[in-house]
């Protein structure tokens, strides 16, 4: 194949710029040659010499082989900050060699990975005819894993979410650690206690961070307060009903016990029920206030939601008559048989069949309203 060869060495990293003081491009035999000699005078165990001796003894061999037109080696050397910086300042020195030399084909001559990254960018200048990577005998395998390693932790460090895993997480389990350890110096007779509020605040933590991202769940103070400041406070305030009623339903449990049963109960489970029976009331009505913090959001943004929230409130009777004739069925206090129990299930059916056509009524009379995401903009429907 008679055409004009450039035998190319590639060093990415400037080694020889860094470490030898050699600016790059490097053209000619002889220029290569006392380039690789500064170089390995400065750092004898630096690979990127080997690389140019390389290049320059396939030019020789082919050189006298005859089998191109003409032949010749050159080094170009990139940068010490690997990337962008190191891939223009190549192509950058490629393209001065190439008016010096004009190539019809090229043969880069590298030293592992890195270096052949920049492939692509000779590929675009002119076709690569054949190469050649020069391994040391003891380092091609850690050549390439210095490199696999090193280019995952320079991506973990620049992207946020992955260093919140890997670096974040971490750090915070240490600190927690050594400030334990500190407290515990100056009191050590609370090892223990301190031992354990720290893991338990470290798994909880970590726990909440992985089960918030395995769930895709977003939660924003800043945002929760100043775009769903009603919910927010709906919510408070049914969870502290619900609260209440549970402390409440938890201290009055004997007394409430004789008056329901007219026993005190003798296995876990019936305490279980009536506990479930009795905090039926309050629970609905914690889930009703919170519900209905949503639907007054709702009707003030003009959110076509409304109906969804409405018919959530509607149906929380049917809910509570759920609970309770299946938590007293259980504990045998009424049958199956009985009136009551067919005129509460009467009403939690009818309670439901209203919600239902409550909700496709007002679905239909919000269609011209606005659809809020929260979290993003606010589209017309």
């Amino acid at each position: 194949m008679k055409i004009r060869v450039l035998i190319l060495a590639i060093d990415r990293d400037d080694d020889f710029g860094t470490k030898a003081g050699v600016k790059g491009p490097v053209v000619g035999k002889d220029a290569c040659v006392d380039a690789a000699l500064k170089l390995s005078l400065a750092d004898p165990e630096d690979s990127d010499a080997n690389v140019v001796y390389a290049a320059v003894k396939l030019y020789e061999e082919l050189k006298e082989s005859g089998e191109f037109d003409d032949v010749e080696v050159a080094l170009i050397t990139g940068h010490h900050d690997v990337g962008v910086k190191s891939d223009l300042e190549l192509t950058r020195q490629l393209d001065m060699v190439l008016e010096k030399f004009p190539a019809e084909g090229v043969i880069p001559v590298t030293d592992g990975a890195e270096d052949e990254q920049i492939f692509p960018i000779i590929t675009s200048r002119l076709p690569i005819v054949s190469s050649r990577r020069i391994v040391v005998k003891q380092s091609e395998g850690i050549e390439t894993t210095y490199y696999i390693i090193y280019r995952y932790i320079k991506e973990i460090l620049s992207d946020p979410e992955a260093a919140k895993v890997f670096l974040g997480i971490p750090g915070l389990v240490l600190l927690l650690y050594g400030i334990a350890r500190l407290i515990s110096i100056k009191y050590p007779q609370s090892v223990n206690i301190i031992s354990a509020t720290v893991t338990g605040t470290i798994l909880f933590l970590v726990g909440t961070y992985f089960f918030t991202r395995g769930f895709r769940i977003r939660f924003s103070i800043r945002e929760t307060v100043t775009k769903q400041f009603i919910p927010l406070i709906a919510f408070v305030a049914g969870l502290l009903i619900m609260i209440a009623g549970a402390i409440n339903v938890y201290l009055n449990l004997e007394t409430i016990a004789e008056r329901v049963l007219g026993f005190l109960p003798g296995t876990d489970l019936l305490q279980v029920l009536l506990y479930m029976n009795v905090i039926n009331t309050p629970f609905v009505i914690g889930i009703g206030v919170m519900i209905l913090g949503k639907v007054v959001q709702a009707y003030m943004k003009r959110d076509h939601h409304l109906w969804y929230y409405v018919s959530g409130i509607l149906i929380l009777p049917a809910f509570w008559v759920t609970i309770d004739l299946t938590t007293r069925y259980a504990m045998s206090i009424i049958a199956l048989s009985e009136f009551e129990v067919f005129k509460k299930a009467l009403i939690g059916i009818a309670d439901l069949i209203m919600s239902v056509l409550i909700g496709m009524y007002l679905k239909e009379k919000v269609k011209g309203w606005e659809k809020v995401e929260a979290g993003t903009g606010v589209e017309r429907v």
